[in-house]
């Protein structure tokens, strides 16, 4: 059955707004890694800052309601959909600086993230391998202080290019993103800002060395995260602690909900085992967290973000 746009989605607006380029009705199960998700109203894709500005502007003079995509981990759209209009982020523009100190990779936001690590590997750049396993775009890595083996995003961000809806176009360093854990100052206020592009400060080193590292940590990932559709990390870590030693700890491992099941490789996975639906994840993100503080106390904390309308069952 179509769905019809809600009324704080004004399609014919769009329509002439974004012409040919506007897509309706677009079942989002096709575009997140865990291949779950129903309908957007409208979706548009873009692909460059410049054009990712201009749409920005467009929607926010519109006052429409938008979600922004990147590779599509790290996010669960309910099976209702999302009553608005999902931006695809497919800017992906890269430059590499060895001319100026320190070296410097500038991206655009909608680069994969683990591509720009490959990129700079092979100039002899050192900074970035712990990215090399990161599934997401830079955007999503500099908006959610992405990290792994013992880096984030905190160590090599220069500056990150930020849109505001007022202000135009700004630069931000560490210190105004105010990272911490798997959190900023731009995932704490959710859509008020817009990233186009990240300046990462790199190191010289030689392409050997670089790639030896890139292969240490994706074997490392190849041994401990499970294959499969997922959303990456489901829970963030709590202080001193693993969620998925919790979850383990709590007799969770290989628990289903409909086609969704905590991986049996590793607990903080929740894998798309069989047509999962978004309502059968939703449940098991409830189920995980109540076991989880029965046994342990801990409260665990979503690292993925929720769109869409959800409701208890």
């Amino acid at each position: 059955m179509k769905v019809k746009g809600n009324p704080t989605t004004p399609l014919s607006a769009l329509r002439q707004a974004f012409g040919e380029r506007l897509q309706e009705n677009v079942v989002m199960a096709n575009y997140t890694t865990a291949h779950v998700g129903g309908p957007a109203d409208a979706m548009l894709i873009v692909h460059s800052a410049v054009e990712l500005e201009s749409a920005m502007r467009s929607l926010w003079q519109l006052q429409v309601p938008y979600f922004i995509f990147g590779s599509g981990s790290n996010v669960l759209v309910s099976d209702s959909g999302f009553r608005g209009l999902v931006l695809v982020n497919r800017a992906k523009t890269v430059r590499i600086d060895t001319h100026n100190t320190p070296h410097t990779v500038w991206a655009e936001s909608g680069a994969n993230f683990s591509g720009v690590a490959r990129q700079v590997a092979l100039r002899g750049l050192s900074g970035l391998e712990w990215a090399a396993t990161i599934p997401g775009s830079v955007g999503g890595a500099v908006y959610g202080n992405a990290g792994a083996y013992g880096s984030d995003m905190r160590a090599n961000l220069v500056l990150a290019e930020i849109l505001h809806p007022i202000l135009g176009r700004q630069e931000w360093n560490v210190e105004q993103l105010r990272y911490n854990y798997r959190s900023s100052a731009l995932k704490s206020q959710p859509g008020q800002t817009v990233i186009l592009a990240a300046r990462l400060q790199l190191n010289p080193s030689t392409p050997a060395e670089v790639q030896a590292k890139m292969e240490e940590f994706s074997e490392k990932r190849r041994k401990s995260q499970p294959p499969g559709a997922s959303l990456g990390s489901m829970f963030k870590n709590p202080p001193g602690d693993f969620a998925g030693r919790l979850i383990e700890a709590a007799g969770l491992k290989g628990t289903r909900s409909g086609g969704v099941q905590v991986s049996p490789v590793h607990a903080n996975f929740f894998v798309n085992a069989e047509n999962a639906t978004a309502s059968d994840y939703y449940r098991l993100i409830q189920q995980v967290q109540q076991r989880v503080f029965e046994h342990s106390g801990v409260q665990l904390a979503l690292e993925i973000e929720q769109i869409g309308a959800w409701r208890d069952e």
